[in-house]
């Protein structure tokens, strides 16, 4: 091959291994984040002293009154239709 190629084949051999190495930076500090998140929501549960089924409870009830992101979507819609309009 010629230098040149050799170059280009060098470079990218080093730059996949960097991708490799990347790959596993992320991977790891997704599963700490993930870890930490989960460690936050523990603690606030603790905090408040629930049951699971209360926790579960309350979920539900915030559930029911959270606007569903379909329904944020077609208000968004619908006032810039108006707003058009005018």
């Amino acid at each position: 091959m010629g230098v040149k190629l050799d170059k280009i084949g060098a470079d990218l051999a080093k730059a996949r291994k960097k991708r490799d190495e990347w790959d596993k930076k992320v991977k790891e500090l997704e599963r700490r984040y993930r870890e930490e998140e989960n460690t936050e929501i523990h603690d606030m549960v603790h905090a408040a002293n629930l049951t699971p089924a209360q926790l579960a409870e309350l979920l539900r009830m915030v559930g029911d009154t959270v606007p569903k992101p379909e329904t944020i979507n077609s208000m968004n819609e619908e006032e810039n239709h108006y707003e058009d309009e005018e």
